[in-house]
């Protein structure tokens, strides 16, 4: 089913309201879209879910985890980005996103800013 999706979203990419419908659709079904990125120093969190008045909303929460003899942490840093589903569909045909071997998770993931987990193994 994920290839069936991973494809969906691609032929869905060459019309706007093809990847209007196809959004819609993936969020009526999945709700949001989460991920994550962790390092012993360092983590960030995203959650992606559609908005009916705002569009396309990707939270992203990132932070410095405690080291260990620092009695202070630093407090978690949120940040909302928001985007219509025609402003995502062109940035995703501008970043070419669609020629790449990228599920729909992976480029919900670079659009937040977070590294891929493959990248900074410790």
């Amino acid at each position: 089913m994920a290839d069936k999706d991973n494809s969906n979203w691609k032929e869905a990419l060459k019309s706007t309201e093809a990847f209007n419908d196809f959004i819609t659709s993936y969020f009526k079904d999945h709700k949001e879209l989460t991920g994550s990125y962790d390092i012993p120093s360092y983590y960030e969190h995203y959650t992606v879910h559609l908005d009916s008045h705002d569009g396309i909303v990707i939270t992203l929460v990132t932070g410095v985890n405690e080291v260990r003899g620092n009695a202070t942490s630093t407090l978690p840093f949120k940040q909302k980005e928001v985007m219509s589903i025609e402003d995502f569909r062109n940035l995703i045909l501008h970043k070419k996103f669609a020629d790449q071997n990228m599920s729909l998770a992976d480029v919900f993931q670079t659009v937040a800013g977070v590294p891929d987990s493959d990248d900074h193994k410790e």
